[in-house]
């Protein structure tokens, strides 16, 4: 069992940053960040292999995103550049495989609450 507690969400101007973090207990491997606005479906935005060495990003946020993680704190961060009104979004963490497809909603085993990021101008 993996549980996943999201922070760092905020409301920020357009053109601003802001850096998500999700603090996993238990183990996990693979993991992601998406995002849903309402009535949306669920967007892969990043996602990041177990030891770090793979990431993989949406052609929407290639360039502005960054995502990391820190294997001894077992903590995943999405740092945010450059933010655009369209990424208003629930921003979502995501952990551990089970299909091999790393920004499909479909492939997480585990999720978190979700943190809210409103970008305005």
């Amino acid at each position: 069992q993996v549980q996943l507690v999201e922070s760092g969400g905020a409301s920020v101007q357009a053109g601003g940053s802001l850096r998500l973090s999700c603090a996993a207990s238990g183990s996990a491997d693979f993991m992601g960040w998406f995002r849903q606005a309402p009535g949306k479906e669920r967007e892969g935005a990043a996602a990041i292999s177990t030891g770090g060495g793979r990431t993989y990003y949406a052609e929407s946020v290639k360039g502005r995103f960054t995502i990391s993680r820190d294997s001894a704190k077992n903590t995943v961060y999405l740092q945010m550049n450059s933010l655009k009104l369209e990424d208003t979004d629930q921003y979502y963490c995501a952990a551990n495989l089970v299909r091999a497809v790393p920004l499909s909603h479909a492939s997480y085993r585990y999720w978190g609450q979700g943190t809210q990021v409103t970008v305005s101008t």
